[in-house]
């Protein structure tokens, strides 16, 4: 392609709202163009990068012997009603209605869709395995949509869904996914790192992420520096020190007025805040929840809505409601003597009331807390001597993990907090779709039984976007030669005729042998030129101009490193051949 015929609409200056350097790059480079909040253009630059990291996936995912299908954007209500996730999905799924005032979502994911699909199609054990994929364009209603490609409200995803007879099958096909998903990403130039994650609104029994390790990212992961470990900061746990109960003092009420935060009480009784139990009460859809855990632990709502089995809907209680629940007001809640009036349904039936302890709990045994009155507090309490080994039937894993807490697959390590952006998901479902939505098949028996399913996501845009968070400089993009928009960017310094007869024969010379060139064949400044192969990115950058053609030589530049060759005229091709082979 010349440039002087290309939409390439380059800038100097990034868009004010491009808050992430993949975004600003992507748009500086002429290949992405917003239309509203979340939803971009694919210029032909960014379209060819896009292409290739799906040529990546398709060739991966075909080796190991997945299927491509092509599902319906919209899908009908009443499937996401048969799996429950048409009420409980949130607001982040597009809902709207026909002509005829049928009900019918913008996919986000297809679970559903592919049920639908099996269950007509298979019903026998002989039939499975299968694994199915499609690369589709999904529509999710992000509140914030930001970060470009990096957090859309449209984007490109590769969405693959596998069924088993068995969860022993789902296990080695999880396996297989996993390591194929690793050479997807490898293969594509990026360094990436599979961490145990969080099963979210997908549902299911476990999954892993894939996460690009940068600065920018939205993620937060924890590592280990000793071992393997690896998990998303929803997901990630700690080992606990616990301490065994001792001799503590009798517990005591003091006056606490208008002392109400953690700091404020631990400070006026000269503890630490580990040395409180902070208090904390829940609402969801279908009741509420009363959280204790150490003060100077903040609470993961995600494992909190895990554990209750909310969703999104889950959120802190306000003042007026805990005071309705407990008569207790905000600030002084205590795991003692806390009385629960738990309201009712429409039907007169007790709403879902849970009181958890948090695990981190067992590292300390004697703690200040809400006395569960206004401007009270006690101190010197003790789980094991007030509470027995009830607590410990109420405890559960529900706090943040910290830089420097104790790996829990380890006993030397220590955790790192580092950021990641996240490109692709895989989850073991099980049978949390087949069973409501009665996917069966016929076993070697003749009996009716539920598929066993795995699902498997990439971001192909969101990939793109971390490419260029991980390799770029101030300049512009350093794309990995496997997704590069082109391989080699011909940059022609002077416009004579024996210029362009050298050009013309490399640019058609090249393409002929697979290598894909950009050749900026404008009338421009060297500046001008240099400035945008340097933003655009791609791998070698080969200029010719008179000066180095009366001396029978060529300049390469290798984008990467920056390193300049002057190199013969002589046997051009297998030069640039031979150098690609290196990147």
């Amino acid at each position: 392609m010349k440039v002087s015929k290309a939409l390439i609409p380059t800038l100097r200056q990034a868009p004010n709202d491009a808050e992430v350097i993949s975004h600003k790059l992507l748009v500086r480079a002429g290949m992405i163009r917003k239309v509203a909040a979340g939803i971009y253009e694919l210029l032909p630059l960014g379209l060819r990068s896009l292409r290739k990291v799906e040529a990546i996936v398709r060739q991966e995912l075909d080796m190991v012997g997945c299927q491509e299908v092509d599902l319906p954007h919209l899908v009908p209500s009443e499937l996401w009603q048969e799996s429950g996730r048409w009420r409980k999905y949130g607001k982040e799924l597009l809902r709207l209605k026909d002509r005829h005032e049928r009900e019918y979502c913008f996919g986000p994911t297809h679970e559903e869709t592919i049920c639908d699909l099996v269950r007509a199609t298979v019903n026998s054990y002989k039939s499975l395995p299968l694994n199915l994929y499609q690369i589709q364009t999904k529509f999710r209603d992000e509140t914030r949509p930001r970060y470009g490609l990096m957090r859309g409200r449209e984007f490109l995803m590769k969405d693959a869904y596998s069924f088993h007879d068995s969860f022993e099958d789902l296990d080695r096909e999880y396996a297989v996914m996993h390591q194929a998903y690793l050479n997807i990403f490898k293969h594509a130039g990026l360094q990436c790192r599979a961490v145990d994650a969080d099963t979210g609104s997908i549902g299911g029994s476990s999954s892993h992420e894939f996460m690009v390790l940068a600065e920018t990212g939205e993620d937060a992961i924890a590592v280990c520096g000793q071992c393997q470990y690896a998990a998303n900061i929803e997901k990630a746990k700690f080992k606990l020190k616990v301490v065994s109960g001792g001799a503590p003092q009798a517990m005591e009420e003091v006056s606490t007025p208008d002392l109400k935060t953690i700091e404020e009480v631990s400070g006026f009784l000269k503890i630490n805040p580990d040395q409180m139990i902070k208090t904390l009460c829940f609402a969801h859809e279908e009741g509420f929840a009363i959280v204790c855990l150490p003060g100077d632990r903040e609470l993961n709502q995600a494992k909190l809505a895990g554990l209750l089995g909310a969703g999104e809907e889950l959120r802190l209680a306000s003042d007026d409601e805990v005071m309705s629940l407990t008569g207790v007001p905000t600030g002084f809640l205590g795991p003692i003597n806390l009385n629960v009036n738990v309201p009712k349904d429409k039907k007169g039936q007790a709403l879902r009331f849970d009181f958890i302890f948090d695990a981190a709990l067992q590292q300390n045994d004697v703690f200040a807390t809400g006395a569960n009155k206004k401007d009270f507090h006690f101190k010197n309490v003790s789980l094991t001597r007030d509470f027995g080994d009830k607590w410990k039937q109420q405890m559960a894993d529900v706090s943040t993990v910290r830089a420097g807490d104790a790996c829990p697959d380890c006993d030397a390590g220590s955790l790192q907090l580092m950021k990641g952006i996240e490109v692709g998901h895989i989850f073991k479902l099980g049978q949390r779709y087949s069973e409501p939505m009665k996917v069966n098949y016929l076993d070697q028996n003749g009996k009716d039984q539920h598929v066993v399913m795995g699902t498997y996501g990439i971001g192909i845009g969101r990939t793109m976007a971390a490419s260029v968070e991980q390799n770029h400089d101030d300049k512009g993009i350093i794309w990995p030669a496997a997704i590069a928009p082109y391989h080699v960017h011909l940059l022609m310094l002077d416009d004579d005729d024996e210029i362009q007869s050298h050009a013309q024969n490399l640019y058609n010379e090249l393409w002929e042998h697979g290598i894909e060139v950009l050749w900026d064949d404008r009338k421009d400044r060297a500046g001008v030129k240099f400035n945008d192969a340097d933003l655009i990115g791609l791998p070698l950058q080969v200029v010719m101009g008179n000066r180095g053609l009366k001396n029978g030589a060529f300049e390469m530049k290798i984008r990467k490193s920056g390193e300049k060759k002057t190199l013969p005229l002589d046997n051009m091709l297998n030069t640039i051949r031979e150098e690609l082979k290196n990147l």
